[in-house]
């Protein structure tokens, strides 16, 4: 197994965010509503306001770097909170990284009191599984992955 550390991060951690998230993009397209060219082409104040909330962003770090990530969004005008953003690269899955990284999530929604909805890339089932064992099931609303995308995915929400 692998070594790794979370750290829930700050708009301090911007450049980090960055790294991992256009690395996520890169990797796994159709598994995210932003695009790399869309993500790219963000300032830094960008990345400093998504860093820093609303709701924490995890990110997982090894010996080089930052590795994993996954963030909560818990808007003022929600009653729920929203996963977002779960990817870890591939030579770190099965490690159990994105089972930690969503369980620091979830517990901070806890705290706060938020149910958590997630939308899933309908084929990702190994994230599926993993958020099915964390007790979300799919509510039965499909919508494109983003605008003129073929790619479905799912909502699912945490019992």
């Amino acid at each position: 197994m692998s070594s790794t550390e979370l750290r829930v991060i700050g708009a301090d951690d911007w450049e980090d965010f960055r790294a991992v998230r256009l690395e996520a993009l890169a990797d796994a397209p159709d598994a995210f509503g932003a695009t790399l060219a869309e993500a790219s082409a963000q300032p830094p104040e960008v990345w400093r306001e998504r860093a820093a909330g609303p709701g924490p962003v995890v990110l997982a770090f090894a010996d080089h770097g930052p590795v994993a990530m996954g963030g909560l969004f818990v808007p003022d005008a929600s009653d729920d909170a929203f996963v977002w953003g779960m990817w870890v690269r591939p030579t770190f899955r099965g490690d159990g990284v994105a089972a930690r990284i969503l369980e620091r999530l979830l517990e901070h929604a806890d705290r706060v009191g938020r149910p958590v909805v997630l939308h899933v890339s309908q084929g990702n089932d190994s994230a599926r599984r993993l958020y099915e064992r964390h007790g979300f099931v799919t509510t039965g609303e499909v919508q494109p992955l983003r605008e003129g995308s073929p790619v479905l995915i799912d909502t699912m929400r945490r019992r």
